[in-house]
């Protein structure tokens, strides 16, 4: 059995948040929950058929914050992403 090893340099706080993958295909969003989350990436949940591209912006209304998010490993409806950065709010979003 091959034992995966875990490569963050923090552990992931768990959290249950809502939050939008915008892509820069026509500012489209994908709806999703953060299920854990450090000050380096976090984990989500996202519907099976999403087509997530490779560098996004990841939107968190509760925080308020956009972040600029490269996607690093995906199981099924989960998916990994790295935050590089941060962005200001997305004009075309209400929350």
């Amino acid at each position: 059995m091959v034992e995966e090893t875990d490569n963050r340099r923090e552990r992931r706080q768990r959290v249950l948040k809502g939050a939008a993958i915008i892509t820069s295909i026509s500012n489209s969003e994908i709806s999703c929950t953060i299920r854990n989350q450090n000050a380096g990436g976090a984990e989500l949940k996202v519907p099976v058929e999403a087509r997530v591209p490779e560098r996004f912006v990841l939107y968190v209304p509760t925080d308020g914050v956009a972040y600029q998010s490269v996607l690093r490993w995906r199981r099924n409806d989960r998916i990994g992403v790295q935050f590089t950065g941060t962005v200001p709010k997305p004009r075309l979003h209400y929350g």
